[in-house]
């Protein structure tokens, strides 16, 4: 069989699945925003803890980040992803599985040269682009504002 580019991109068009994504929104909508109610519930609990709104707004931080932590090192927030797709990307458990994931992954390598060098592999681009934006957009406003 002897195709040319565009033969090939249409009979792969022709072929492939199609992607139910209507389904796929609706579960990374749903989940994401469960992950955020499970966040303003922390928030919540650790105020009526006697905590004040900064002090409470960093508890509910910390329990998230070593929620997800947990649950990748459990397993179970591989299978959260896998249903609900990018409706666990982006919430703050969304990082500590970045962080949480390679870190268990490379452990098999040592603790230096495996776990602690390979931890920020998929967090790490997220750190620094998102830490030069905002140098940029401060700039920026500092400039315009």
């Amino acid at each position: 069989m002897n195709l040319s580019n565009e033969e090939y991109r249409d009979y792969a068009e022709r072929h492939a699945p199609r992607s139910p994504m209507g389904r796929d929104m609706l579960r990374a909508f749903a989940v994401g925003g469960l992950i955020c109610c499970l966040g303003q519930f922390l928030l919540d609990l650790w105020a009526r803890a006697g905590l004040d709104e900064r002090a409470a707004g960093t508890a509910a931080s910390v329990t998230l980040v070593f929620l997800g932590a947990a649950m990748t090192g459990l397993g179970l927030y591989d299978r959260l992803a896998k249903f609900s797709g990018a409706g666990t990307l982006v919430p703050i458990t969304g990082f500590a599985n970045s962080v949480a994931a390679p870190a268990l992954e490379f452990k098999t390598e040592g603790f230096i040269t495996g776990t602690a060098a390979k931890m920020f592999v998929i967090a790490g681009p997220v750190l620094v682009y998102g830490v030069s934006a905002s140098v940029v957009y401060g700039v920026l406003l500092v400039l315009f504002g």
